[in-house]
């Protein structure tokens, strides 16, 4: 019966067997075999970068390429592919397949690389993979923002400082809020994109490969834009795990951010939002309750990518050059990290494509609490008199109005006037609603007119992509 069991890659110097425990705990296969179609693809380019230095002849670039084709439709098509035999990583995983396949020409795919500036291509590639899927993911939350904004384009709420009423605006003004924070984060990614490209392979352990490999061409095979400057700098830099992670944190603030607003907004308290019963639970004790789980599984999954650039950062901080085994621990820090922004992104707009606006209960909340106090200070400086001078006799018309409970546009033009004649009867205009919401009418303000603007702008945006 064949042994299927791979040897190790690097097994010649000693003499003893490994220790077994030592030998689970320095395995890494349980979680980087999800650099399996990397690793494949980035051989692919290895085996045509050999072939072109005349390691490999054409022939055998051949049976390689047909081996490696092999061993990638067993591995998307057969789970139990990855059971079969103990690798100690993706890298050897895949070498003990192809050695199954042709023998000996397996073992010479690995001339002029080594696993450090393997798994340093493989990673890149990876995670490059998975800043688009990011910035995808994010599109589709702008999306949902946009879509729920458009369809409640007319709904007025409070907006608020230090969690007090300040002043009305759009609601479509607070979706478009997160859409501008998102599009920083989606930049941000492209930014990173730009420094995950760069092609390691070549750089071998530390000093660069022997061979004459053509390293453009293998880095326009796998799609990278440049190839690495230093092959000391190559194998050892992580600098784009940290940067993605830091990306991603930032991701996670801003869902955070929308996740504690949409929790607090749906309360019974404010009650300006209902999340649908698809994403939300009940209480295994209150019949009457309706819980934001969704949501607040966002917000508490914050941490855990907090953590791991924190972990990253600590694990690097150290290190000298050039690889050393501390590394290995970048990948569950980052599959981890993925795995948590896609799925926060997701489930937030999944929320928003659910969520009631309450138009209603919000407009009424606009309309109490003197949210147009500054628009009466505003409308006694256009009258000509000091903003400051306006700014302290409209607290005290606030005052006033508290100890009679009523709203500044419900005092009558006699009790306004008391405080000063510039008042007079186009007050009452400039106090409503909509002449409130009408003024801010500068580039970002919240008027209907600059808010659907914004809206058509942010479309396009959606639309290019």
């Amino acid at each position: 019966m064949k042994d299927n069991t791979p040897k190790n890659l690097w097994g010649g110097r000693f003499q003893d067997e490994a220790d077994p425990a030592f030998t689970e705990f320095n395995r890494s296969f349980g979680f980087d075999r999800r650099l399996f179609d990397a690793d494949v693809h980035a051989s692919f380019a290895h085996c045509d970068g050999l072939a072109g230095a005349g390691v490999l002849s054409a022939d055998e670039a051949k049976q390689l390429h047909a081996a490696l084709e092999t061993v990638l439709n067993h591995g998307h098509h057969d789970a139990s592919y990855f059971n079969e035999i103990p690798a100690e990583d993706v890298h050897s995983f895949v070498e003990a397949r192809l050695i199954e396949l042709v023998g000996d020409l397996g073992r010479k795919l690995h001339t002029g690389r080594s696993r450090n500036d393997q798994v340093a291509t493989d990673f890149r590639l990876w995670v490059r993979e998975q800043i688009d899927l990011t910035s995808s993911a994010i599109r589709g939350a702008q999306a949902a923002l946009v879509n729920v904004a458009e369809a409640n384009r007319d709904v007025i709420m409070p907006g608020y400082t230090h969690l007090q009423r300040a002043q009305p605006i759009l609601f479509a003004h607070w979706c478009l809020a997160y859409f501008e924070m998102l599009e920083r984060d989606r930049q941000r990614l492209e930014d990173v994109r730009q420094r995950v490209n760069v092609l390691p392979l070549g750089s071998a352990a530390l000093a660069g490969t022997s061979y004459q490999i053509d390293r453009a061409a293998v880095a326009a095979a796998l799609g990278f834009e440049s190839v690495s400057r230093n092959s000391l700098d190559a194998v050892s830099d992580r600098d784009f795990c940290v940067e993605y992670a830091s990306a991603a944190s930032l991701i996670m603030m801003h869902l955070s951010r929308l996740a504690e607003d949409i929790i607090l907004y749906a309360t019974t308290e404010f009650g300006f939002f209902e999340l649908s019963d698809a994403v939300a639970t009940g209480s295994s004790l209150m019949p009457q309750k309706k819980n934001p789980d969704s949501m607040e599984l966002v917000r508490g999954k914050v941490g855990r990518v907090y953590g791991h650039l924190t972990a990253l950062l600590t694990t690097m901080k150290g290190l000298p050059l050039a690889y050393n085994k501390d590394m290995q621990e970048d990948k569950e820090a980052i599959f981890d990290t993925v795995d948590t922004v896609l799925g926060c992104l997701n489930v937030s707009a999944t929320v928003l494509r659910n969520l009631r606006v309450k138009e209603l209960r919000a407009r009424a909340a606009a309309t109490e609490g003197y949210l147009n106090a500054t628009e009466l200070a505003d409308y006694l400086a256009r009258k000509g008199m000091p903003f400051r001078q306006a700014h302290e006799m409209v607290g005290r018309i606030v005052m006033q109005a508290i100890d009679m409970r009523r709203e500044l546009n419900n005092l009558s033009l006699d009790e306004l006037k008391s405080f000063s004649p510039l008042i007079e009867d186009d007050v009452f205009g400039a106090l409503s609603l909509e002449a409130t919401l009408a003024t801010k009418a500068q580039i970002g303000g919240t008027a209907p007119d600059r808010v659907r603007e914004a809206l058509r702008e942010a479309k396009e945006k959606l639309a290019a992509g």
